[in-house]
């Protein structure tokens, strides 16, 4: 990177770090389960939300007892099951036309991280109606307080119930971006590990390593506080130890239980200290090709910690040992390096691939160009990598014959990772 982009760089993230103390982060107040939510509603003056989800968790049946309950009570509830893996501008405007034609006072959020953040692009949108979405990328876009929030996380991965943040695709430019505000945080949180039980393995697995990046990013970048580090340090040790055991077993109910804390943990980190390139390249190839974004997350994450090197190895090399992957009397490499070899070998265990198959060649150039755009000044890496730099990390990604992109693993909790899920008990 040129010494005075790289200066730019360093003094913004500086600067932020300081103003840290002074702004306004909250985390949302956590409910008791489903059944909270309609006297706390009826409390409120409520008398219609809109329910936003996908077509997935309706078909299970998850938001089935909610939408009863809430009828019970005399709620009106609009559903808006129309999100995609990667939401985008279409749905916002599909939920924010809904909430508008039924009068509702209040959002649900019901699913995962795609989810909730249709759900947050929806709040946002009504809070600023004349402000379009694509005006709301980047930092601090929104400023003004959106309708009442519930997140109901379906999944054990984005954290996306404690974030200031939603990531939203634009299908006509295939880019993917973040709105962060802080009007974005959740007022309420349900933190249920019934409803993650039974979630497919390689999801389990995949948003699973997605809580894990934001855990780590978070942690070895350079604007961490206090807070931001035992969140991390939590989240990573409650991973390490719960992830092998969810995926192996998904009606493990502490497991379940572990990985929602964890993620929780992790997001309320990330959403203050930030993440890093990980999430920058993740949010391209999702743009690009759809692909979903803890997938892309857990495939790219132990790149670019080898590509730090050394200048993430103390941080990396102390998280390492909070998670009991490593000795105290062990060193910041070899701690550091004790942990990536167990995310690979997490990743492997899991039936995550080693490549994106999809990537192609002629694709990168306009990747990286975006990628360098939203991590450069915001992310405080390690170490910081221009567009070019970022290109020669695409390259590492793409598919060989000698690591072609592995299948699903079936729901069988026999092989490598149940070894995995028992060694760690």
């Amino acid at each position: 990177m040129h010494p005075l982009k790289k200066l730019t760089c360093r003094a913004f993230q500086l600067a932020f770090r300081l103003a840290l103390p002074f702004l306004p982060y909250r985390e949302p107040k956590q409910l008791d389960g489903l059944d909270s939510i309609p006297p706390l509603l009826k409390w409120s003056g409520v008398g219609s939300v809109l329910l936003v989800t996908d077509r997935s968790v309706r078909s299970l049946g998850l938001t089935a007892p909610l939408e009863k309950s809430l009828a019970g009570e005399g709620i009106i509830c609009a559903v808006y099951d129309g999100t995609v893996s990667n939401p985008t501008i279409q749905n916002v405007e599909e939920g924010r036309q809904l909430y508008l034609d039924s009068g509702a006072q209040a959002i649900i959020a019901v699913g995962g991280g795609s989810v909730m953040d249709c759900a947050k692009g929806v709040g946002a949108r009504i809070a600023r109606p004349h402000k379009p979405v694509r005006r709301m990328k980047g930092l601090l876009r929104v400023l003004v307080p959106t309708p009442l929030t519930i997140a109901v996380p379906t999944t054990a991965g984005t954290g996306s119930e404690a974030t200031l943040a939603a990531v939203i695709t634009d299908p006509e430019k295939k880019h993917k971006y973040p709105i962060n505000d802080f009007a974005l945080i959740p007022d309420y949180a349900v933190l249920d590990p019934k409803i993650t039980l039974g979630l497919p393995p390689f999801i389990t697995a995949t948003t699973g390593m997605d809580a894990l990046t934001h855990a780590i990013e978070s942690y070895i970048g350079q604007t961490t506080t206090k807070l931001t580090q035992a969140m991390s340090e939590e989240a990573a040790r409650l991973i390490v130890h719960n992830l092998p055991r969810a995926f192996a077993d998904g009606t493990d109910l502490e497991a379940r239980r572990a990985m929602l804390r964890a993620a929780y943990c992790a997001g309320v980190s990330f959403t203050r200290s930030y993440v890093g390139y990980v999430h920058g390249l993740a949010h391209s190839l999702g743009g690009q090709y759809g692909i979903p974004h803890g997938l892309a997350n857990a495939v790219i994450l132990p790149y670019f910690l080898e590509e730090y090197g050394p200048a993430c190895w103390e941080k990396l090399g102390k998280l390492a040992k909070a998670a009991g992957l490593a000795q105290e009397g062990d060193s910041a490499q070899q701690s550091a390096l004790a942990f990536i070899a167990w995310i690979k070998e997490a990743n492997r265990t899991m039936g995550i691939p080693e490549t994106i198959a999809e990537l192609r060649a002629e694709d990168i150039p306009a990747m990286a160009r975006h990628a360098d755009q939203e991590c450069n000044p915001l992310y405080p890496v390690p170490r910081l990598m221009d567009r070019q730099e970022l290109e020669i990390m695409y390259q590492k990604l793409m598919a060989k014959e000698a690591s072609p992109w592995i299948s699903k693993p079936s729901s069988r909790t026999s092989g490598p990772i149940s070894k995995l899920a028992r060694r760690l008990a």
